[in-house]
């Protein structure tokens, strides 16, 4: 009798998975827990362990297949007995093999790197814990790729057609076409589904950061000692996000056919850019989170998304999305909506600019903000204004205390 190995349930939102790697072949023993196979969604990759102990009997889904929430990939053969092959050992008197040398490896990512012939000690690693991860094999492979354009073989200069002019004898026009990935495709698939579906409008404003520089600046070893996590910008534009969105909850709502659907709760949406592409993990319910646990849980996030390692859950709903264009050095962007959300706000580069003040010229660290929103729900007047209470509750952070 054997156990039959599934896709796991894969939200509404994702379709279908693409088989991506089996770490056992048929005839293989397994342990609880091992990983049998990586799944790739157009969102993570989902590493489907095994029950139980066992040996895998049948391949049923080979690399390459697309499959959907609960198709059959495998037949695992339950250990009874000895059924399950003993583990070869070198005899007690063989000496011990020598340790491992190099980093050490994930299981994601050593098939690749074997697959390619790699080598470890030249692939750096993201990661605190030293690890290379699959993420970093990509990232590896990226930098290489335009670094150094792709060989291709010399087959001299084609034949010039008749009277066509003579060669200058340019560099050649080199071409390479690679598949896109799933995420990479799944991005694009719903930008132009937010564009076509909805009607886009976006609203600016500036703001100046000098009181949220000055907390951080005065703070900020405190926090980190207490907490364990560095003060960052986003936590507190998750906060007066929320605020804004308690005043204007259709900026929180979404619609759905005919309805429109009003949220009680704030699930944030916070854009990590990773090797693979751009990913949106959720942090649930924002206006019962401190500023030492929103930081904690974008730090993880982040971490995750390096490591190819968030679960579907983490990427599945929210209410509204934060993205923040200035890490990479944007000044201004117009973000676009990701659907079912109604809005989103940018974030972009901090820069010091000339501004007046009471009168007066002086240098400021200044910041464009973007609300992007649904206009077929959200009146300009209610973006505007929604935006303008985030710049007010920014440029004066205390009242997030007062709830004024």
């Amino acid at each position: 009798m054997t156990v039959a190995i599934r896709v796991p349930p894969l939200p509404e939102s994702i379709a279908d998975a693409r088989v991506l790697n089996w770490h056992k072949r048929p005839g293989e023993p397994v342990s609880t827990g091992e990983t049998l196979v990586e799944l790739e969604t157009d969102k993570v990759i989902l590493e489907v362990p095994a029950p139980q102990d066992g040996v895998l009997d049948e391949i049923l889904a080979e690399t390459g297949a697309v499959v959907g929430s609960d198709a059959l990939l495998a037949a695992l053969r339950p250990s009874i007995g000895q059924e399950v092959p003993p583990v070869s050992r070198p005899p007690a008197s063989a000496a011990p093999p020598p340790p491992r040398q190099g980093p050490h490896i994930t299981p994601s990512a050593r098939p690749l790197i074997d697959a390619l012939g790699l080598d470890p000690g030249a692939i750096p690693s993201s990661g605190r814990d030293g690890r290379i991860h699959k993420a970093d094999v990509m990232a590896y492979l990226d930098a290489r790729e335009q670094a150094s354009p792709p060989h291709h073989p010399d087959l001299g200069p084609p034949p010039a057609p008749a009277g066509a002019p003579p060669s200058t004898g340019g560099p050649e026009r080199l071409e390479q076409r690679v598949p896109m990935t799933r995420l990479r495709a799944r991005i694009a698939e719903r930008l132009v589904e937010a564009q076509r579906q909805a009607a886009l409008l976006t609203t600016f404003n500036e703001v100046n950061m000098r009181a949220i520089q000055s907390l951080r600046a005065r703070y900020r070893d405190d926090f980190e000692q207490r907490h364990g996590v560095r003060l960052g910008l986003m936590s507190f534009f998750v906060k007066t996000a929320v605020e804004a969105l308690k005043r204007f909850p259709v900026l929180n709502a979404a619609i759905d056919g005919d309805d429109i659907v009003y949220h009680g709760y704030y699930d944030i949406g916070i854009a990590v850019s990773t090797p693979r592409g751009l990913v949106v993990p959720i942090l649930r319910d924002c206006d019962r989170l401190s500023l030492a646990e929103i930081e904690q849980r974008i730090a993880k996030f982040a971490q995750k998304a390096k490591d190819g390692t968030l679960s579907l859950d983490e990427l599945a709903g929210g209410t509204f999305s934060i993205t923040n264009g200035g890490v990479f050095g944007s000044l201004l962007s117009t973000p676009i909506v990701n659907p079912p959300q109604s809005a989103i706000l940018g974030m972009h580069r901090i820069q010091e600019r000339p501004i007046a003040e009471k009168g007066q010229v002086v240098i400021a660290p200044m910041m464009y903000l973007a609300l992007t929103y649904d206009h077929r729900l959200i009146d300009g007047r209610e973006a505007v204004q929604c935006l303008v209470t985030i710049k007010d509750y920014l440029e004066d952070p205390s009242r997030l205390l007062l709830g004024v």
